[in-house]
């Protein structure tokens, strides 16, 4: 099943059924993030800007799952749907230590970004560099069909919808 809050008539039904999912109460995902709970995988698909407004509400959802949750799970962020970058190396490198200290001692997950503009690929390889060694297991790549097969999930799962 997956769960999805872009659809604004649904959202109440959608905040009912991911309180039933391992026990999560009152997460509200953004539009741009889905649930799958079937495949354990969470996925963000930013669009237009992305700066530490975006990243800090991804962070915040992740972490709110990560709390709620009972079964670790695979992350996709998908940035092929982004037109500008508005980071710098103190704050990806901020955001790469909290991220391991906020997951540690927690079980090995995967993190696959899919990055076709050249900021977000160096941005992505920092923040890969800087998780080494924790339970967080970033990659970075520029084909979706290599994304599926590292995360052992149907590329469909990982397509966003027309």
């Amino acid at each position: 099943m997956v769960y999805q809050s872009n659809d604004w008539r649904r959202r109440p039904q959608i905040a009912a059924q991911l309180n039933e999912i391992n026990g999560m109460k009152n997460i509200n995902l953004p539009p741009d993030v889905e649930f799958y709970e079937d495949i354990h995988l969470i996925v963000w698909r930013p669009r237009g800007l992305v700066n530490k407004a975006a990243v800090n509400k991804i962070i915040t959802v992740l972490g709110e799952v990560e709390t709620a949750s009972k079964e670790p799970f695979n992350r996709f962020s998908d940035t092929v749907g982004a037109d500008a970058v508005d980071l710098n190396f103190e704050y990806i490198i901020s955001v790469s230590l909290y991220r391991r200290r906020f997951y540690d001692k927690r079980p090995p997950i995967k993190s696959a970004i899919l990055a076709t503009d050249a900021t977000l690929i160096h941005y992505g390889k920092v923040h890969a560099l800087l998780t080494q060694g924790s339970p967080i297991n970033v990659r970075v790549f520029q084909n979706r069909s290599e994304v599926a097969q590292w995360l052992n999930v149907p590329i469909e799962r990982l397509t966003p919808d027309s």
